[in-house]
């Protein structure tokens, strides 16, 4: 059974398909523009490239899509331009948080599907009711009105926390939080807290998108580490960036 794996062609979502690959799962990814992707995926025998749009299959093809994934991973994001941030669709990572989990649901599968959720530590885990700064509040504020993405983020960490909840027969959870994301090439030590352990506006910190890729990838092979984190929201550094 493969891993279903959403924003496959974005920056993060090059990565983890190939960590996941290198972890000996099969794949199957999503990808608009397939032209674009490396010739060493097309000739991977685990990987199966599947060329859509995700929000513009039917509930039907959704349904198709999921039917054989024991997990699914998403890296889908906003693209950094005017369009990409304040043009359609504006709910991207929710409306497909959404309709994935209504997907799977609706397979009805013998045993949990897991959801691994890229976000953001701009957002809180309400669960925990993180503590931030007045300061911090007045500027998530400003970026819930100024920048969607923001709001879509928000939105899909909580349709998982509320609507999918901690004991859906059917689909298991987590939601990686990573903070100021970098470039680099190989995969470095790095730390996972339950909660940002600095302000994700004044004092971020830094994690590669490697490392993000490499633990999203160890939560859906790694029993042990699923188990430790599912149903959570935790946030990922860089060890660098801690010293």
């Amino acid at each position: 059974m493969p891993v279903l794996v959403v924003g496959a062609s974005g920056t993060t979502g090059r990565l983890l398909v190939e960590q996941l690959l290198k972890h000996g799962q099969k794949v199957k990814a999503v990808v608009r523009s397939p032209e674009k992707l490396p010739d060493s995926w097309k000739a991977n025998e685990g990987l199966n490239i599947v060329t859509a749009s995700l929000l513009d299959l039917s509930d039907k093809e959704m349904i198709e899509l999921t039917r054989d994934c024991h997990s699914i991973a998403s890296c889908l994001g906003h693209n950094l331009t005017w369009k990409g941030v304040y043009g359609q669709p504006r709910k991207l990572v929710t409306d497909a948080v959404r309709r994935l989990s209504n997907a799977v649901e609706a397979n009805k599968p013998e045993s949990p599907v897991k959801y691994v959720l890229m976000n953001t530590t701009g957002n809180r885990n309400r669960d925990l009711k993180e503590p931030i700064s007045l300061a911090q509040k007045c500027v998530i504020g400003l970026l819930r009105l100024l920048l969607p993405p923001h709001v879509d983020n928000e939105k899909a960490a909580d349709y998982l926390r509320t609507h999918v909840g901690q004991n859906n027969p059917g689909i298991e959870w987590t939601a990686v939080r990573p903070d100021g994301l970098i470039d680099e090439e190989e995969v470095t030590e790095y730390a996972i807290y339950p909660s940002p352990i600095r302000s994700a506006i004044f004092n971020a910190g830094k994690v590669s998108r490697i490392n993000v890729a490499h633990f999203m990838a160890q939560l859906i092979s790694d029993p042990e580490l699923w188990n430790k984190w599912k149903g959570q929201m935790p946030v990922i550094y860089s060890r660098s960036s801690l010293e």
